[in-house]
């Protein structure tokens, strides 16, 4: 019996995500991505001067480098990658379910981040190093139309990427309502809410809370404004009201731990 269209797509799917890998690249990123014990390892470039800043960890991960001319440095990057002489073939890390990975643990009062359409490397690398820096149990996006985890983004985290969650999950309603079932208050980020992310969170800062955020010009989508229990807003001191989306995430961390 012939297989359904829809089965054989799934199953290329999955095997393409198998056979997926990224090059990390830069001193920073590849040193923690050589600490990680949970990341497989597949290929390591290093130039000379690479290699004596990295010798340590690199004799510790068991990988065997390749050494590289700078001049004629091989690893498949963009051009304009500022690889400092170190690239890495990994492949992409696997932290688990949503429910385990956001789970209440420890006594702690979990926070989490959700990004609605947020597809720049760069703010997602910089919202993980937020997340990050205020405890957030993990960062969370849709499979389509968000960054995946690349080198460039893996950079603009500065090593945050080995250790802050990323969770890459197919509808981001359904895991909004699958975190609300754990007991999160879900608030959304909009400059034209009535109540400010510290006022939303007053006498409620023992709750697990979920901060939904969206790119910066087109914001949150009808969809997921319907799903928050609330939306709220960053004050700002003028009338210009406007931050980077990865700016907005840290005040917004900050803001409901405070």
């Amino acid at each position: 019996m012939k297989k359904p269209k829809w089965v054989i797509e799934k199953e290329q799917g999955r095997r393409a995500s198998a056979a997926a890998t990224v090059w990390l690249f830069g001193l920073h990123a590849v040193r923690d991505a050589l600490r990680n014990p949970a990341r497989t390892k597949l290929r390591l470039l290093v130039t000379k001067n690479a290699y004596d800043k990295l010798a340590e960890d690199i004799a510790a991960s068991g990988i065997e480098p390749e050494m590289a001319d700078p001049r004629k440095f091989s690893a498949p990057l963009d051009p304009q990658s500022v690889h400092q002489g170190a690239a890495l073939e990994v492949k992409p890390l696997d932290w688990g379910d949503l429910e385990q990975v956001c789970m209440a643990a420890d006594g702690q009062v979990p926070r989490v981040v959700l990004l609605d359409r947020v597809t720049d490397p760069h703010n997602v690398g910089a919202i993980l190093r937020s997340a990050e820096v205020f405890g957030a149990r993990a960062v969370i996006a849709p499979h389509r139309h968000s960054a995946p985890e690349t080198g460039a983004l893996a950079k603009t985290a500065s090593g945050a990427l080995e250790r802050q969650p990323y969770l890459r999950i197919k509808n981001l309603a359904d895991a909004m309502e699958t975190l609300k079932s754990m007991g999160y208050l879900m608030l959304g980020l909009d400059g034209e809410a009535e109540q400010s992310v510290a006022q939303a969170v007053e006498g409620r800062r023992d709750r697990a809370i979920a901060l939904v955020l969206g790119a910066e010009w087109p914001g949150l989508r009808q969809k997921t404004r319907e799903t928050c229990d609330q939306l709220v807003k960053i004050d700002a001191a003028g009338e210009f009201g406007s931050l980077n989306v990865s700016n907005a995430a840290a005040v917004a961390l900050y803001a409901s731990r405070e």
